[in-house]
């Protein structure tokens, strides 16, 4: 017993020595920012023209680059009456890039103990339970269901931005109401409004206040979002972008809307210096590491809003807006939509439209940049222009993804393999090598490929460091003569890790 409890200690010792060794990733071009810098004026060219084209009364955007606001644009005005001017300080309602603040308030219940997302809707709105769901064998709606646009509703634009005045007694009445529903729930994507509205209702129940002011509380005040506000009558007349409509070749203002239980699908209004502290909180989740974590919602939990639950869509045929082809994957996560190219990608965020209001922001976790834009025209095309940005400073910055640092296994193996290449001697004593690895490798047939791989690479001048695809896998290069040589291989998650699979080829 006492030798079992010592193991355990040692165990877990070691992995927390394991865990203060991780080397996070890193960006390794320390010009990222003089590259974006040159590119801002070509940036500011996009930006401008597409809201000459698509008649923006007012138009406002921002650059999020490793979590700071590098590069702000505005043009037009938010109140044409008036003739006030945009700026970056300029408060426009953002409408469907509000659900992201209601799912991480919730996330952010779920981390505190309060609930599970895998909790049925109706143990915080019982009123559901009057609503049957399409078919009798249909799964209860979860809580994570809401999360992911999964619950079954309806695909509700624009219905759902007309009733974001409503009261929590209209929303409890609906949803007793018997509701129509398109599918049951778990089985496929369908955006619905009313689905992220629920989720605010279950922050109030859950919170014991107003989703409001849980959100005021728990990710305005921390991240300094001061100015942001959820009812348009508490802004003051200099701040607050009017919303207008194109019509008839001339500007038709909307009425605003007042803040209510829809609220929380889209009625936030932001400025883009509030929201870029926003957006640096979702840019500092990644990459994995060990530093102190003390932001409203922990990383790990952003990282999960940002994963891409629910698949909906691939489109072969997409084109950049410089023409280039390239396919693209998505889907819905946590409040957000993710986005995979055919460059591998990753993009995160989400749109807003409104009567006389569309916005957009993105961010690409792995690159560390971010864009975000807000017009006062009614569904304003925001995200293809966002799109083109990002491309736009990707390719001309160059910008690459940060470099995972090799582990210290991977260098030790790296060594240890390279010692008995090309002739494998005694490789099956040398205690690097898994139990698999001799049932699955002939070690002749190991040295004959090595060995022949060798001779025509000539003698070996350099063997480069290890690229690492994570911390138990990546390949080197060894350099020769005459031609060149490429070595992959992965470990086991055994402690330490042994080699298990392995590749050489020469680099053609």
């Amino acid at each position: 017993m006492q030798k079992s409890l010592l193991f355990l200690f040692i165990a877990a010792i070691s992995g927390r020595l394991m865990a203060q060794n991780y080397q996070a990733p890193v960006f390794t071009d320390p010009d990222r920012l003089k590259k974006i810098e040159a590119l801002l004026p070509a940036v500011d060219k996009i930006y401008r023209d597409y809201a000459e084209k698509n008649h923006f009364p007012g138009f406002v955007y921002g650059v999020v680059l490793d979590g700071k606001l590098v590069h702000t644009g505005n043009l037009g005005y938010t109140d044409l009456d008036r003739k006030t001017a945009a700026t970056s300080q300029s408060l426009f309602r953002i409408a469907s890039m509000s659900k992201s603040f209601t799912t991480m308030a919730i996330l952010q219940l779920r981390d505190a103990g309060k609930l599970s997302l895998d909790d049925r809707a109706d143990k915080y709105i019982p009123e559901l339970k009057k609503s049957p769901l399409l078919t009798t064998d249909a799964p209860a709606i979860t809580i994570r269901h809401l999360l992911t646009h999964a619950a079954g509703f309806p695909e509700d634009n624009p219905w759902g931005d007309r009733q974001l005045a409503d009261t929590n007694q209209e929303l409890l009445q609906l949803a007793q109401s018997k509701m129509s529903f398109s599918n049951v729930p778990g089985i496929t994507y369908e955006y619905s409004n009313l689905g992220i509205t629920l989720l605010g209702y279950i922050i109030q129940k859950v919170a014991g206040k107003t989703y409001q002011q849980f959100i005021n509380e728990q990710i305005f005040k921390p991240l300094g979002m001061n100015n942001t506000q959820w009812e348009y009558t508490q802004i003051p007349a200099d701040k607050l972008a009017h919303g207008y409509r194109w019509y008839n070749n001339q500007w038709k203002e909307e009425a605003l809307l007042h803040d209510g239980a829809y609220g929380a699908m889209g009625g936030l209004i932001t400025s883009v210096e509030d929201f870029a502290k926003y957006m640096a909180l979702h840019q500092q989740a990644w990459p994995p590491r060990n530093d102190p974590d003390n932001t409203p919602l922990k990383r790990a939990s952003l990282r999960e809003m940002h994963f891409p639950w629910n698949i909906n869509g691939l489109n072969p045929n997409y084109k950049y807006a410089s023409g280039r082809p390239c396919a693209t994957a998505s889907a819905y996560a946590y409040g957000l939509n993710w986005m995979r190219d055919c460059d591998n990608r990753v993009y995160v965020g989400h749109s807003g439209g409104l009567p006389g209001f569309g916005s957009n922001w993105r961010f690409l976790p792995e690159y560390g940049i971010g864009v975000v834009c807000a017009a006062n025209l009614t569904y304003a095309p925001t995200a293809p222009v966002n799109l083109r940005v990002l491309d736009t400073l990707i390719v001309g910055a160059q910008l690459k993804p940060y470099q995972l640092p090799a582990s210290a296994i991977l260098k030790q193996r790296q060594k240890e393999l390279t010692s008995l290449l090309p002739d494998w001697k005694n490789a099956d004593k040398s205690g690097i090598f898994a139990e698999n690895f001799f049932a699955d490798y002939v070690v002749e047939d190991l040295r004959t490929n090595a060995t022949s791989l060798f001779q025509k690479a000539g003698k070996i001048l350099n063997v480069k460091e290890i690229v690492p695809e994570n911390q138990l896998r990546g390949e080197f290069v060894m350099e020769g003569e005459k031609a060149n040589i490429r070595v992959f291989f992965t470990l086991t998650p055994e402690n330490p890790a042994l080699i298990q699979e392995f590749r050489i080829g020469e680099i053609k």
